[in-house]
């Protein structure tokens, strides 16, 4: 590997996916689990970039980037830093922000606009072309988070824990998860690491059923809260193009775009994942 390869990487609370780009070489991706210092010590990453990462680089980075969930700052970001610099000390480069700021540069590029997340978690911000301006700030997997992978598949256990389901829907859950019940969810989202990647993998089931009515109208709602609590607050909302990136917003884009166009909002783009944009960013 040259020495002036850059490693890039977009980092939610489930996966992180990263990008290699050397010059006069193919640019070469590949994913690694989530990295989020709201819920691992630096101790916790070191290994997923010894295990995961390191094994794809075959010699040295002289700049990282690294876009993530849980950094919002110098100080919450800290534990990423360290772990990036212990595995990668040839490095000279070494810059940790939001995953906020990398989807706003890999969706809009140098062009202002509204840039949000849909994935695992939620989030949302106003970019000016080169930063994040302003941010109606989500409060997270338990208290905000609405769209998000880990809110719709919560909603959906919520319904089906009170017997809210269809019943078709309410007997095809039961067989698919015939080790949910009460007990077992609140084991796993008030004593167990990583409630939100929990409830998160709940939304294959709505994904699965999307035709089904019930769940049609469960990410409507969802999206519709998320545009309402988080878009609509920003000034002039509707003078510019919202993007999204995330796999939910991607894989339920037609409900997001009729949403967006039921509120008199501009569709921008939308993205699986911002890396694409960001390596256009860096080049």
């Amino acid at each position: 590997m040259l020495a002036n390869s850059y490693l890039i990487a977009d980092s939610g609370s489930t996966k992180t996916d990263w990008v290699i780009i050397s010059p006069g070489a193919e640019t070469k991706s590949f994913q690694s689990a989530g990295i989020n210092p709201f819920y691992q010590t630096v101790e916790e990453i070191i290994p997923v970039l010894e295990t995961q990462v390191m094994p794809h680089l075959g010699g040295a980075v002289e700049k990282v980037f690294f876009y993530g969930a849980g950094c919002a700052d110098e100080k919450s970001s800290r534990p990423v830093t360290n772990a990036l610099s212990h595995c990668l000390p040839a490095a000279s480069t070494i810059e940790v922000a939001s995953d906020m700021l990398g989807a706003a540069r890999g969706l809009c590029g140098h062009t202002p606009g509204l840039a949000c997340i849909l994935g695992t978690g939620a989030n949302n911000a106003f970019y000016d072309g080169r930063n994040i301006v302003r941010s109606i700030g989500s409060l997270g997997f338990w208290l905000g988070d609405e769209g998000s992978g880990s809110y719709l598949g919560k909603t959906l256990v919520v319904h089906y824990l009170q017997n809210e389901l269809p019943a078709d829907l309410h007997a095809d859950f039961a067989e698919r998860y015939p080790e949910i019940n009460r007990l077992n969810v609140l084991d796993h989202a008030y004593k167990k690491p990583y409630p939100n990647r929990y409830f998160a993998t709940f939304s294959q089931f709505i994904a699965e059923n999307i035709k089904h009515p019930f769940m049609h109208n469960l990410v409507e709602n969802a999206f519709g809260l998320f545009i309402e609590k988080y878009i609509l607050k920003h000034e002039n909302a509707v003078d510019y193009p919202v993007h999204f990136t995330g796999s939910i917003a991607f894989y339920y884009q037609d409900i997001l775009k009729n949403i967006l166009k039921k509120k008199g909002l501009k569709a921008g783009g939308i993205l699986k994942s911002p890396l694409e944009g960001l390596v256009q960013y860096y080049s």
